[in-house]
This record gives C-alpha cells, sequence and structure tokens, in this order.
C-alpha cells in the first residue's frame, strides 16, 4: 500500500528535479552560498560540509523529498551523500531546493559520515530566499531583506554542531522542515 502510494510521488519528484537542473553543479552551488550572507562565514570556521545541488520535494498529505550531495572536509571532496525524507501531514505542492549542511567540527563530520545519519525534529533550517527580498528559518525567525542572491543576508548558527542552510530554486509547499531527512554516506574512492 505504502508503496503504491509513494511510487506517483517519486516520480514527481524525479520531473521536478529534472526541470531545475540548470543550476546543478557542486562547485556553482557552493559558490551561491559562499556569496549568500551570513553562510559564507561558516565556509571559514567549519570543519566541513554536506552540499546538495538540487533536492525535489513533494507531497500530499503524504510527501516525499530526495537528492543527491557531496561531503567536504577542510574544502576537500571526501565523499557521496544522498538524503531521503518521507513526511505525512499537511502539505501540498512541490518545490526543489539547495541545502547545505555545515559541521562545526570532527566530531560532528565524524557523525554524519559513519554512514546512516538522520535530522531529528529539533534541527531547522535557514531558507534564504533572496529573490522574495527575506530570509526565513523553519521555526518561523527572520533575518534582514536582501536585494539578490549573491548580498543574501541570514541569521543561522551552529545547533549540535550543525547549522543548514537552504535556496528554493522552484515551486511552491506548504511545509519547510528538515525534520526527518536520512542520509547515507560513501567514502570518495581512493
Amino acid at each position: 500500500m505504502k508503496a503504491r502510494i509513494l511510487a506517483p510521488l517519486w516520480g514527481t519528484l524525479v520531473a521536478l528535479a529534472a526541470a531545475i537542473s540548470w543550476a546543478g553543479s557542486y562547485s556553482d552551488t557552493v559558490t551561491l552560498f559562499k556569496n549568500a550572507g551570513e553562510s559564507a562565514t561558516f565556509f571559514k570556521n567549519s570543519y566541513g560540509y554536506a552540499v546538495f545541488p538540487t533536492i525535489g520535494k513533494g507531497g500530499f498529505v503524504v510527501g516525499g523529498a530526495h537528492g543527491s550531495g557531496r561531503v567536504y572536509a577542510h574544502g576537500h571532496y571526501v565523499g557521496d551523500t544522498s538524503m531521503n525524507q518521507v513526511s505525512v501531514g499537511f502539505q501540498a505542492g512541490g518545490q526543489a531546493y539547495s541545502q547545505i549542511v555545515f559541521f562545526e567540527n570532527k566530531a560532528a563530520f565524524d557523525d554524519f559520515t559513519k554512514g546512516n545519519f538522520e535530522f531529528g525534529a529539533d534541527v531547522n533550517a535557514v531558507a534564504i530566499t533572496a529573490a522574495a527580498g527575506t530570509s526565513v528559518g523553519t521555526t518561523g525567525a527572520s533575518a534582514d531583506a536582501s536585494g539578490g542572491m549573491k548580498d543574501a543576508r541570514t541569521a543561522g548558527k551552529y545547533y549540535k554542531g550543525l547549522a543548514v542552510f537552504t535556496i528554493v530554486k522552484g515551486g511552491a509547499m506548504y511545509q519547510a522542515t528538515v525534520a526527518g531527512q536520512k542520509f547515507s554516506y560513501t567514502p570518495k574512492p581512493s
């Protein structure tokens, strides 16, 4: 039953991600976050980060999200990661977004790269919505207005060794959460 409900959803997510793949390179996505206000400072003081150029998300009551990314330590590519999320509740629509997860220290990095990592309900993301002119966190916090993608101003900080930022690429969805995201990790072949 669950597979029959999710099959059309995954097809929608794949189509949405393919339609918005124009900004999908890792280097372009990292540059975007480096130029996005306060998230830029995290590149200087973090142990590493995981970057996802495109995560496709969609749902109607039952929802899901998927994206592939790369993991970096001290600015060097060290492995690949993928994210999956299934959610149930009041939600409708589809969306594609870029996401970056910063690791404050080696302990947070090691926890993420053990293989199967999951965000709990207490982790929030700062959504950088420069095109709309404001930044809003998933808990409703807001920050300074901005005039464009390259000068977005956000209010972000580490929580339990992690800081998460997202930039919406397209679509509209009533629900903005990273809770329940499950990550897998594969080290880069030597």
